[in-house]
């Protein structure tokens, strides 16, 4: 759907809001790509047409995410420049094999894979111990892992720390608003923000990081969560990729997962 807007959009119009949105001004712009910033405003108010050579560097230089160098290029006139494949796909073979092998690896801990909507696309048997008790609703396709982790039906009301948890959480998602202008996941916020239940709260100013703290039959469990996602992607779906893992906080949370604690 956003490509389709997109492409309606002049293609000046678009160069100048990724522009903006990165806060950047004509000259800023023009000068990381080495060019003149009435080149730049001519550009953007449509008075000369970009070449596609020129709108992939403007691109590399406002760090537009792929499907979106996509659409600039469609609004220009000109073909696509990356390709998007699904997973099943047989040129993402490699790709889905090093997916596998991660999330195989990271066990007895929890890890999923999520693409750029928060969708759960895969995830190892450890997430059984986050998804159990959750209604039914939350878990039929596409499972949103934000939606399932804030949800008062979900996961909520296990997080012991929900506030910071969510506070975390929102602040990613806002960040990735700015970064991405998808109107999807500034919808998803809206939706989170109004869920009822324990409001986000300020970090611990001493903390490294911030934990999940979630409440098992066996006891509090205390995880640290990381993002891995693909160096140098070429593809759509492989830039859109994440996966999300949860590593022991403590030894007794180390201790509880090796013994099988769900």
């Amino acid at each position: 759907m956003t490509t389709l807007i997109e492409a309606q959009q002049p293609v000046g119009t678009l160069l100048r809001r990724w522009r903006e949105r990165r806060r950047l001004s004509q000259l800023d712009l023009a000068s990381r790509a080495e060019v003149s910033a009435r080149h730049v405003s001519f550009l953007e108010t449509g008075r000369s047409k970009p070449t596609k050579a020129m709108l992939l560097k403007l691109s590399e230089q406002l760090e537009i995410p792929l499907r979106e160098r996509n659409s600039l290029l469609l609004a220009g006139g000109y073909a696509p420049a990356y390709p998007e494949h699904q997973l099943s796909d047989v040129p993402m073979a490699a790709v889905a094999d090093a997916i596998a092998a991660i999330l195989g690896a990271h066990l007895p801990a929890p890890a999923v894979v999520v693409d750029r909507h928060w969708n759960m696309i895969d995830g190892n048997a450890a997430v059984a111990m986050f998804t159990e008790g959750c209604a039914l609703h939350l878990l039929e396709p596409p499972v949103n892992v934000l939606r399932l982790s804030l949800h008062p039906e979900g996961m909520a009301p296990r997080i012991v720390n929900l506030g910071q948890w969510r506070s975390h959480l929102l602040h990613r998602l806002d960040h990735q608003i700015v970064t991405t202008g998808d109107p999807f996941l500034a919808a998803l916020a809206d939706e989170l923000s109004a869920y009822p239940g324990e409001s986000p709260t300020d970090h611990d100013p001493d903390a490294l990081v911030v934990p999940l703290r979630f409440a098992t039959p066996g006891g509090e469990l205390a995880f640290l969560s990381t993002t891995t996602v693909f160096g140098t992607p070429m593809d759509v779906t492989v830039a859109e990729l994440a996966i999300e893992t949860f590593y022991p906080a403590d030894a007794p949370t180390a201790a509880a997962l090796a013994e099988g604690v769900r």
